[in-house]
């Protein structure tokens, strides 16, 4: 029986920590286009509107 619980929690972890790598792609992603599109907006405006 404690074999089994501590494969549960350990499949809780993964799971959970799977789902956080997985977001955390999807923030790069939106976080990379945001860059792309400021980056061609300040070449076109000249100007840049963010100040990183």
């Amino acid at each position: 029986m404690p074999l089994l619980i501590i494969v549960l929690v350990l499949a809780l972890l993964l799971g959970g920590a799977g789902f956080a790598l997985h977001a955390l792609w999807y923030i790069a992603a939106i976080v990379l286009v945001v860059w792309i599109v400021g980056f061609f907006v300040r070449v076109a405006g000249g100007s840049r509107w963010y100040r990183w």
